[in-house]
């Protein structure tokens, strides 16, 4: 047995950076992980879906070279090489957790671990072979057997949702796993979920030309935007050619030799056969929290997560939660951010309890989306009386000069006090420019800041000033 003030039980993007900062803080810590430092973000979300959509955003340029006065032959691509190029950047990314590890003088423990009460966290061997083999286990100082510590921080995570009848099969019924490294392209694909998760594929694999039908259970696609800005996105993603159908689910699936024929069945009953090649079931994720001792520990959970308060705390003294498996919005910079505070809590430091409503959401399809706060249906429900500001990237001179004017950015204002409730975006560097609006909202920034803050010319940030005007009819380029 081997004492620590802190074990940290998986190694994702919450888990590390509450090692680190418990480091920081002079804490002795540990972490344990099974299967790859980095957790899913890191090897198999984030960061390398982001490098296939950077090789769909270079071909797309490619291929429309001639729109901006750059001739040549057509351009084409290789799918292995963009493939091989995301699993290089989680790669490198996975090595370099590693050595942030080491470099705070903290414990890797390769295994499986179970909680066992009174501060004891038992290590055992994998339970399950890692997903990535061809990624280098991490090299650990420490291996299975029982560690003690005052407080244990649960980051375990989650995985992707297996729906009754849609279970994946990794050949022809994909995950996100299978789909970041396919074999090769398939001609056509059907996506199940039209999230985050699946928008990003769906637009993804358009781009290269395959045959996209995104399939959602609700009206909407982008369930948490706004549904303005999800209305705006879904219309440029059919433009696109990508096949959409809400309030529809999948009833079946017949499974053929190299291919699928899914039953569609739409919110009237009615009844569709679609073949394609793949089928990627994109229908959300669920917390990892099996097998890790809970329920003899009387660890609540609520809707399938762990309960915890907005500093990490669970019910039970010493334990806590943070991440995916804490609940949602289940996003890596969510649970980093719990991370810090979590540890920064136990020690002593007394940090501001996570406000979930300041946390921005980021799809990076084309065009991108991203949002912070309420939507206006969500702040009308809440009693607010507002006013709505949009502004459209036509309006903009930097967007012109890009060719990318499709775009809308909208903003949300309570009119009785002018703060800011809610900042939406659809277009291109949306992921970038929300943030300007996330530090005004936690600065708590009022419309008249706003509209009296000098942005620079010309950018595309722009945009987000004239949205501010336009809410107080003061909008100058529309």
């Amino acid at each position: 047995m081997s004492g620590y003030d802190v074990i940290v039980i998986g190694g994702g993007p919450g888990g590390y950076v509450a090692a680190i900062r418990a480091a920081q803080l002079g804490l002795r810590p540990a972490v344990v992980e099974r299967e790859h430092l980095g957790g899913i973000c890191l090897n198999w979300g984030c960061i390398p879906t982001k490098a296939l959509l950077r090789s769909a955003e270079v071909y797309r340029l490619a291929i429309d070279g001639a729109r901006f006065g750059v001739t040549g032959d057509a351009p084409g691509f290789d799918a292995a090489r963009i493939v091989a190029r995301s699993r290089e950047a989680a790669g490198r990314l996975n090595a370099g957790v590693g050595f942030l590890l080491k470099k705070n003088k903290i414990d890797v423990i390769w295994g499986e671990a179970t909680l066992l009460g009174k501060g004891e966290v038992k290590v055992g061997p994998p339970t399950k072979p890692p997903v990535t083999p061809q990624l280098p286990a991490p090299k650990t100082t420490l291996g299975e057997g029982v560690y003690s510590a005052k407080h244990v921080v649960i980051a375990t995570g989650a995985r992707p949702r297996a729906l009754p009848g849609l279970e994946p099969d990794g050949r022809l019924v994909w995950t996100y796993f299978e789909a970041l490294k396919p074999e090769r392209f398939p001609k056509s694909l059907l996506v199940v979920g039209a999230g985050a998760i699946g928008v990003e594929f769906a637009s993804f694999f358009r781009t290269f030309g395959v045959e996209v039908t995104l399939v959602e259970a609700l009206p909407q696609i982008l369930a948490v935007e706004d549904a303005e800005i999800a209305a705006f996105a879904r219309k440029s993603f059919e433009k696109q050619g990508i096949v959409i159908k809400t309030a529809t689910t999948v009833a079946a699936l017949e499974k053929k030799e190299d291919s699928v024929i899914a039953t569609l069945k739409g919110a009237d009953g009615a009844t569709q056969r679609l073949e394609v090649e793949r089928v990627l079931s994109a229908a959300g994720v669920v917390a990892n929290v099996e097998n890790l001792g809970l329920e003899p520990l009387g660890v609540a959970l609520e809707r399938g997560v762990i309960k915890t308060d907005g500093l990490g705390r669970t019910n039970v003294a010493g334990v806590y939660a943070i991440g995916d498996v804490a609940g949602g919005p289940m996003l890596a910079h969510k649970a980093e951010h719990e991370g810090v505070l979590c540890v920064e809590a136990i020690a002593g430091m007394n940090p501001h309890p996570l406000d979930k409503s300041l946390v921005p959401g980021c799809t990076y399809c084309h065009p991108q989306v991203a949002s912070v706060g309420l939507t206006e249906e969500k702040a009308k429900a809440a009693g607010y009386e507002i006013r709505v500001g949009r502004f459209p990237y036509l309006g903009n001179g930097k967007a012109i000069a890009l060719g990318e004017p499709e775009g809308l950015v909208k903003t949300i204002f309570d009119k009785e006090t002018g703060r800011l409730l809610g900042a939406h975006l659809v277009g291109a560097e949306a992921t970038e420019l929300i943030q300007g609006f996330v530090i005004a909202m936690n600065l708590e920034t009022t419309e008249e800041e706003l509209m009296h803050t000098v942005f620079p010319h010309p950018t595309l940030s722009e945009t987000m000033h004239e949205s501010v005007l336009d809410a107080y009819g003061r909008v100058i380029h529309t």
